[in-house]
């Protein structure tokens, strides 16, 4: 079970290892995306069909749609974590894979093996290991970034706990300081106010506002609609993987 469980960990943060610091290209967009294409996994069936969108520096994307609409897939296409079958997709004017210190990702909870033995504390670590590499060991520098991250997101009483016992709310509260203590310039969250405590939903909405305040730029897949005009600058509407108006989306509904 732990083999297994570990395999699982290893493959869902695996770029994390990667330590490329390529320069961003000069007035080039957070992120670009043209014409888009990408396979499901395993297939030769497309998940994602002629995605476009731009967003500048700074700035807030949601993304909405139904389950199996495409959120999570262009969400780890984004991340490096799934191959790009056609079209473009730049970060900071870089191809995918060029500046990976600059893109944190937070998956879905249920991706993550939480069965895995791993304290908290050592969990929000794996955010640092991009500037870290495997083999180097993390400084009293590092430790200071992931503790200050635990404490902003209220969880330092729980530092030193296994994830698998922590509740719902406290594990997405966990993956986010892991996605955090990367210092990233891009923050793609899937789903992070899914199925959590009106605590954890606060915590989020607010840290996601001080965020944008700081210059970072978010892409967040959400299925909350009430605070699209109030937590976000702009929204893409995905249907079953293309691109579509929020009126065509509605009336799918």
């Amino acid at each position: 079970m732990i083999a297994s469980a570990k395999a699982k960990w290893n493959d869902l943060h695996l770029f994390y290892s990667h330590r490329r610091y390529t320069a961003p290209v000069p007035e080039s967009a957070a992120l670009e995306i043209e014409n888009l294409c990408v396979n499901r996994p395993n297939e030769n069936v497309l998940a994602l069909e002629n995605i476009s969108v731009r967003v500048p520096i700074g700035t807030r994307l949601a993304l909405v749609g139904p389950n199996g609409a495409g959120k999570s897939t262009l969400l780890k296409t984004i991340a490096g974590l799934l191959p790009i079958r056609s079209g473009k997709l730049l970060i900071y004017g870089l191809p995918v894979g060029a500046c990976h210190h600059r893109v944190a990702y937070l998956p879905q909870r249920g991706e993550i093996d939480w069965r895995f033995p791993i304290t908290l504390r050592r969990l929000v670590m794996t955010g640092r290991y991009v500037h870290l590499g495997w083999l180097r060991r993390p400084s009293p520098r590092d430790w200071q970034i992931v503790d200050q991250i635990i404490a902003r997101l209220g969880l330092s009483e729980l530092a030193e706990r296994q994830i698998g016992q922590l509740s719902g709310g406290q594990q997405q509260r966990a993956l986010l300081a892991r996605a955090l203590a990367q210092e990233a310039d891009l923050i793609l969250l899937d789903e992070p106010t899914s199925a959590v405590d009106a605590e954890t939903q606060a915590i989020i909405s607010r840290l996601i506002a001080e965020l944008s305040r700081d210059g970072k730029t978010l892409v967040v897949a959400t299925h909350n609609l009430e605070r699209l005009e109030s937590d976000f600058d702009s929204v893409l509407y995905l249907r079953e993987g293309r691109q579509v108006s929020e009126s065509a989306l509605q009336h799918t509904r």
